[in-house]
C-alpha cells in the first residue's frame, strides 16, 4: 500500500488553482485546502488594493500552508498555493518533505481573460504582470509537473493525474 502524497497546486493568479485543486483532491480521495484561506487579513487587504505582496508578507502565509501540509504527511492532501519562487517551494518542502507540485501553466492572454471573468476574488488582473515577473518554473530537481491550463477543468485534472502518476511511478 502506498502512502498518499500531499500535492501543492501552484501557478500565477487566474490559472485555476481553486478550481483544479478540489477536483484533483476528489480524484485522489484526499482533503483539499484553499491556500487563500491561509492569508492573514493584512495580505488580502494589500492585494485588494492592487499592491503586490513582498516576501515578508508571504513567509507567514507559506509557513501556515507548510504546517497544514506537514500535518497531512502520510495521509495525503491537496492545497493551492501560488508557490511562484523556488525559495517559496523550498520553504514548503522544509516544513513538509515529500511534497509534489502541480504547476498550472498557460499564456498571459488566456489567464488574463479568465481573471477578467471571475467574480468575488480579491486579486485584481492588474497584479498578473507582477505574478509572471515573480514566477520561477519548477526546476528539474523539484518533484512536480507542469500542466497546461488549456481546456476544461476536467481535462486539466485528467492531465494532472496522469502526470502525477508518471512521476510517482504508480497510480496515485
Amino acid at each position: 500500500m502506498r502512502t498518499p502524497h500531499v500535492v501543492v497546486v501552484m501557478g500565477v493568479a487566474g490559472t485555476g488553482k481553486t478550481t483544479i485543486g478540489p477536483l484533483l483532491a476528489a480524484r485522489l480521495g484526499v482533503p483539499y485546502a484553499e491556500g487563500d484561506d491561509f492569508h492573514p487579513e493584512a495580505n488580502i487587504a494589500k492585494m485588494s488594493a492592487g499592491t503586490p505582496l513582498d516576501d515578508d508578507d508571504r513567509w507567514p502565509w507559506l509557513d501556515a500552508i507548510g504546517a497544514w501540509a506537514h500535518a497531512r504527511a502520510g495521509l495525503g492532501g491537496v492545497v493551492s498555493c501560488s508557490a511562484l519562487k523556488r525559495s517559496y517551494r523550498d520553504r514548503l518542502r522544509a516544513a513538509a518533505p515529500g511534497l509534489l507540485f502541480v504547476h498550472l501553466s498557460g499564456d498571459r492572454e488566456l489567464i488574463a481573460d479568465r481573471m477578467g471573468h471571475r467574480e468575488g476574488h480579491f486579486m485584481p488582473t492588474a497584479l498578473l504582470d507582477s505574478q509572471f515577473a515573480t514566477l520561477q518554473p519548477l526546476e528539474p530537481d523539484e518533484a512536480g509537473v507542469a500542466v497546461s491550463v488549456a481546456g476544461s477543468p476536467e481535462e486539466i485534472t485528467d492531465r494532472a493525474v496522469r502526470a502525477l502518476d508518471d512521476i510517482s511511478g504508480a497510480p496515485l
